[in-house]
């Protein structure tokens, strides 16, 4: 059953989860990430840490609601830092709840937790191992047998109060469920595996209890018999324990940043006689991965836990040692390992060609360059996680266009101080290095009123085409007006040509009106002569055809 799952509309490309993962358990493809089940040792650490809230905890309520409607009993074993979620509830309180929903009862996993503080008190006396662990984490049980194997014997060979509660539970009513409530996630690949029937979280039955409309009775009672209860606190374990071997020094461990080394030095030798409580969560279980969501104090969760144990151990009959005894094997994980050659050829692609190249910066999420080489291998990493490469890229992608471009492109921010300059914008503007304008104020180039009118006025500039007499050129400006980003983009193009052109053809269209207009005051001039002439012409032949009409008249009469 996979116990983490990934909302794929959320997950952002922030490889936070990987960062925060002590195991690197999380495979990153696609621009989506999903964890590595058999490498997982559920810590909860990117449920808490994400950002984008992208991971979800597998939600087991369904499960619980067809136990409890099976007709079989069904009993809750319920974890002692639930006075830390629950502010100022008893377990008076949850039990009555729970009644509510059908549960048969509920009791308190310190209960087992007295049976176990018991058997390390006993695992104390005979002081045979000479490293004793605590198994009360599952988490740590996990990473032992996952990632430290050789050292699985140091684990003490007990059930975790949990199994050993849910298994007390059943001996004492053969037909019984049983579901543990906590704030732990690894409680419930536990719980697959002991035979526990399901487990919930404290947000999961908190949200029972208000599907169902219950409200929980704001009551403490105490019990001075409930000292276990201070299990889920950092030192809880050794607090309990009322037999130490002066043979052993008694350790408290906890925080994933502070077991891994602690295994890292037993795993190497010269550690010897210690008994150490190791839990994976710092602050222990009060600081589980659900408390972390909900509860910023880990301050009042220790106090409402603490206050809320009592001074001596549960009046319970102990189990025999057998039926206590949970042995813990290896799980020896097959990673494959590239050789020095593929390592240093994903580098390559990396764009690391050398050490001074591999800044180990973590934003990929892996603490080396070479830890995600190895990763990329593995098949669990892409190369485009790494952030200065893909800048890099994007740089010199961006760089090759805008270097390529007949227009010159300048950028400058929301203080009009130059940020980017392309070549041809050099080329036009006369500047001989970008290292002597970058950062400059842009007056030193040209006149900043437009971008001013662009930015503060949010006055449209397209295709604006002046004439810059410094640079003897004539130059059409577009700015675009990048708000998200504060600066502000300026598009010049070289109409210089096109302005000498378009000067040669008005003056062209000048001198051929001109001339036009000196042919037609010419054709006019010529036509009033022929006018002229015609009309004395025709003045004359108008007085000789009167004389010789007339000549003819006389002659008639």
């Amino acid at each position: 059953m996979e116990y983490i799952t990934f909302k794929k509309s959320n997950c952002r490309n922030c490889h936070k989860c990987i960062r925060y993962c002590p195991v690197k358990s999380i495979r990153f493809s696609g621009n989506q990430a999903n964890v590595i089940s058999d490498e997982c040792i559920l810590c909860g650490e990117c449920y808490v840490v994400c950002p984008q809230n992208a991971k979800q905890i597998a939600d087991e309520t369904e499960i619980v609601s067809v136990l409890l409607g099976s007709g079989a009993p069904v009993y809750a074993s319920v974890a002692p830092s639930f006075t830390a979620y629950f502010n100022g509830i008893g377990i008076a309180s949850i039990r009555a709840g729970l009644k509510q929903l059908g549960f048969a009862d509920a009791e308190e996993t310190a209960i087992g937790a007295t049976f176990v503080k018991r058997e390390y008190e006993r695992i104390s006396r005979e002081g045979v191992q000479s490293v004793v662990i605590t198994s009360c984490c599952p988490t740590v049980n996990t990473l032992i047998e996952k990632y430290y194997p050789e050292i699985t014997e140091c684990l003490a060979p007990v059930m975790t109060p949990m199994q050993a509660h849910c298994t007390d539970i059943k001996r004492r009513h053969s037909d019984a469920k049983t579901v543990f409530i906590g704030p732990c996630l690894s409680k419930k690949d536990e719980a697959a595996r002991v035979g526990v029937d399901a487990a919930l979280t404290f947000e999961e039955i908190a949200a029972m209890f208000e599907k169902k409309g219950i409200v929980l009775e704001s009551m403490r009672d105490h019990d001075e018999k409930s000292r276990a209860r201070l299990f889920p606190t950092s030192g809880g374990v050794l607090n309990t324990m009322t037999y130490k071997n002066p043979l052993y020094d008694y350790y408290t461990i906890d925080g994933l940043d502070n077991v891994i080394p602690a295994l890292e030095d037993i795993r190497h030798g010269g550690i010897e006689h210690c008994f150490i409580e190791m839990s994976a969560c710092a602050g222990s279980c009060v600081r589980g991965p659900i408390m972390r969501r909900k509860h910023p104090s880990s301050v009042r969760d220790y106090q409402a836990v603490s206050s809320y144990a009592g001074k001596e151990d549960f009046n319970v009959e102990q189990p025999e040692v057998s039926q206590l005894v949970n042995e813990y094997r290896p799980a020896f994980l097959h990673k494959v390992k590239p050789s020095h050659t593929e390592l240093m050829e994903i580098l390559r692609k990396m764009g690391k060609v050398s050490p001074a190249d591999e800044l180990n910066c973590g934003t990929c999420g892996y603490n080396t360059c070479r830890d995600k080489a190895e990763a990329i291998y593995q098949g669990k990493a892409e190369i485009n996680m790494c952030l200065p490469y893909l800048m890099e890229k994007s740089e010199r992608f961006a760089d090759n266009i805008l270097d390529n471009t007949p227009n010159g492109i300048i950028v400058v921010n929301d203080s009009y101080e130059i940020q980017q300059l392309n070549r041809a914008a050099m080329r036009m503007l006369h500047v001989r290095s970008r290292s002597d304008v970058m950062g400059e104020p842009l007056i030193r180039l040209i006149d900043p009123i437009d971008f001013i009118n662009a930015a503060q006025y949010g006055k449209r500039i397209v295709n604006k085409r002046d004439y810059y007499a410094e640079y003897d050129i004539y130059l059409e400006l577009t700015i675009v007006n990048d708000k998200k980003s504060g600066n502000m983009i300026g598009i010049l193009r070289d109409v210089t040509d096109e302005e000498s052109e378009r000067k040669s053809k008005e003056e062209l269209s000048r001198q051929t009106i001109e001339t036009a207009d000196k042919v037609v005051d010419k054709q006019m001039r010529i036509v009033q002569e022929i006018a002229s002439l015609l009309g004395e012409t025709a003045a004359e032949t108008k007085i000789a055809l009167t004389k010789l009409k007339e000549s003819i008249a006389n002659e008639d009469s």
